[in-house]
């Protein structure tokens, strides 16, 4: 309450002392900061029991997990590796894309626009066919299975419970309105905040989530028109190495749009969510972080990964025909996959959003914003301090020496990232296996980086009791889970390892891939062109095009029913569909063997931890044996002194009296 009346401007622990320095006193934050927060020491072990120790279980709990994740990386990476080397050592081999890269086949394909775009010869695509089998090849699959069983890494363990610390602002609000009851009414009961309370920040929220989210898609809708229409202008360009790569030149630059727009965003939307969490006044700080966990999180989900989304599944999927194109905006085409599938795009848009957010947000951010508000303050306290500044420094107490040190926001940003990270690695890794190397390489210094925040930019947090990383858990189970079906999907419907199969095994002649690429085109004739969108310049090939192709799977021309979908189309789309359903239950089973066969906790350490519950019983009835016997022991004495003194003035008092008089032999020999 003092604190959100603003009597105390902050509350918060010591550090140790000093952490640097020659002459300063050893101490925890000093062997933190030698031992643990140097990027020297990247490869030793983290000293959790003292991070524990100084910052409390739940800050060890995160340093834990992250150090636990960073180790699950390096299998992954490993495996990641293999099969990007997989690709480029049969880039040569692959009959896909030498049929493609071959000049002898006058394959000539359809406008990707129109008017202004003119025929193109298909192997001007030969630089993005070879760099598609990298990342698409039939160690793809296998490389998914693995990460989906990876990415269900075992997370064990539930809450400890609520936590009983209130929030300063819920208790002034409940204060003021219990102030407010008993000027009306007198009464005394206990006031609590209620539903109606809270439906105007519940109407808020909801509001401003919905907006958020709408204001997301607009951006990307944007982001689309500008590759469309950047696509027609570079098509209109004289230059033929222009011309050659255009969707590489326009997708790298979109991506590099909607990265700046993500890191934007994320940090709008970060406040947001802060601030529609606060107006929500929750009662515990436990209820406060997992509302504002589960809004900042559904935001940035949306914020990171929609763009992604876009690419792998809705691009190229409602392009229509030649004669028949769907339009967005009159002349605004949707946009149609090259003719080795999305998914090397798909690869671009990840790789460059994932590594640009780790590179600038995670570091650069995290390494610059925190300086420069230090030499900001440092620069106020100069300029308001007497001239013997450095005396005055010196001067200081502890609590004034932290108190220009950044207050503790909470483990949420440090999390999120992480998480965020995590979806990047486990959603769509079939299209770019190298992420798990990148977030390797992140992690090590990530670990290093928020160390050293913590024992140099912050003030020391607020120990707080935690059994497990709370919330974040739920989050893991289900991005693993959704990781499953989006990679089964990505291989089924963005890659193009379904449709080869069917060739191979259905339509090829010879037991080969030869003839595959002629098989997924289809044909157009020219004379079929809309009013309008035919070619300005029909004859930029040199040559009269009647015929052009264009990847589907449509009846020719000459057919009966010209340009409806082929029976092709349906045998792909089966293939597909069963293969979603194979892979998600394949995934399932392994998952769950996996799990039979390696506990979550080795039997060594059960049997351990049984000994140490045993051992905890048998402690526990002993000391409640020794307090049984220390009971009785003393009220025995209490009983002794309240009864009065046994002699021959009181010889009621004696418990022999009441029988008789005493034997005679009593007496014989003795002193009365």
């Amino acid at each position: 309450i003092l604190l959100a009346n603003g009597v105390y401007a902050a509350a918060y622990p010591l550090h140790d002392g000093d952490y640097e320095g020659e002459n300063v006193e050893f101490n925890d934050r000093k062997l933190l900061y030698e031992e643990w927060a140097c990027y020297g020491v990247f490869y030793k072990y983290q000293p959790i029991d003292l991070v524990r120790k100084y910052f409390g279980e739940k800050i060890g709990l995160y340093f834990a997990w992250l150090g636990v994740y960073t180790q699950m990386l390096i299998p992954a990476s490993i495996v990641g590796i293999i099969v990007f080397l997989y690709g480029c050592a049969t880039v040569d081999e692959n009959i896909p894309s030498m049929e493609m890269c071959d000049q002898r086949q006058n394959i000539t394909m359809c406008p990707l626009c129109d008017k202004t775009c003119s025929y193109w010869k298909m192997s001007s695509a030969c630089a993005t066919a070879r760099a598609s089998h990298l990342f698409d090849n039939p160690a793809t699959v296998f490389f998914s299975v693995f990460m989906a069983l990876w990415g269900k890494q075992g997370l064990s363990g539930k809450n400890i419970g609520d936590d009983p610390r209130f929030i300063a602002e819920y208790e002034a609000r409940v204060l003021e309105k219990s102030l407010k009851k008993e000027s009306k009414n007198k009464e005394t009961d206990k006031v609590k905040l209620t539903w109606r309370d809270r439906f105007p920040a519940y109407l808020t929220n909801l509001v401003s989530i919905i907006f958020m989210i709408a204001v997301t898609f607009a951006i990307v809708l944007g982001v689309i028109i500008y590759r469309i229409s950047m696509a027609a202008a570079l098509a209109m360009n004289s230059s033929p190495s222009v011309r050659s790569n255009i969707r590489v030149t326009v997708t790298a630059t979109a991506v590099i749009i909607n990265l700046v727009v993500i890191i934007l965003l994320d940090e709008v939307y970060g406040c947001i969510a802060r601030w529609l969490t606060k107006i929500e006044v929750p009662k515990t700080e436990k209820s406060f972080e997992e509302r504002l966990i589960f809004k900042a999180f559904l935001l940035k989900f949306v914020n990171s990964y929609t763009p992604i989304f876009y690419v792998a599944f809705f691009k190229g999927r409602f392009v229509g025909r030649p004669g028949d194109y769907v339009y967005i905006f009159r002349s605004f085409r949707m946009e149609e996959c090259a003719p080795g599938g999305c998914l090397m795009e798909l690869c671009i848009q990840l790789s460059i959003i994932m590594l640009g957010k780790q590179l600038i947000q995670n570091n650069l951010f995290e390494i610059g914003i925190p300086k420069m508000k230090k030499l900001i303050r440092y620069l106020k306290l100069k300029r308001q301090s007497p001239p013997d500044h450095e005396e005055c420094v010196k001067r200081k107490q502890r609590y004034e020496v932290d108190y220009n040190l950044e207050p503790f926001a909470g483990l949420t940003p440090e999390y999120m990232e992480m998480i965020i990270q995590f979806g990047f690695v486990t959603l769509f890794v079939a299209s770019f296996p190298l992420a798990p190397l990148f977030a390797l390489l992140n992690n090590i210094i990530e670990i290093r980086l928020d160390a050293k925040k913590f024992v140099t930019e912050l003030r020391r947090p607020v120990a707080v009791r935690a059994k497990d990383i709370g919330i974040w858990y739920n989050i893991l189970r289900g991005i693993g889970k959704l990781a499953v079906i989006i990679n089964a999907f990505v291989i089924s419907f963005t890659s193009d390892f379904i449709p080869r199969l069917v060739y191979l095994y259905m339509y090829s002649k010879n037991g080969t891939m030869h003839g595959f690429v002629n098989h997924t085109l289809s044909s157009f004739n020219v004379s079929d062109f809309q009013n309008g969108t035919a070619p300005n310049d029909p004859l930029d090939l040199g040559y009269e095009v009647q015929i052009c192709r264009y990847k589907d799977y449509r009846e020719p021309p000459w057919s009966e029913n010209k340009y409806d979908i082929s029976k092709d189309f349906w045998a792909v789309l089966a293939a597909r569909l069963a293969f979603v359903i194979v892979f998600q239950n394949l995934v399932m089973f392994m998952s769950d063997f996996v799990d039979w066969v390696i506990p979550d906790i080795p039997k060594d350490i059960s049997q351990q931890i049984h000994k140490e519950k045993v051992l905890m019983v048998e402690l526990f009835m002993r000391e409640e044996q020794d307090k049984q016997q220390l009971l009785e022991t003393w009220m025995e004495k209490e009983r002794q002194k309240d009864e009065p003194p046994c002699n021959h003035h009181n010889p009621k008092a004696c418990p022999d009296s009441l029988s008789g008089p005493a034997p005679s032999h009593a007496y014989h020999g003795g002193v009365l």
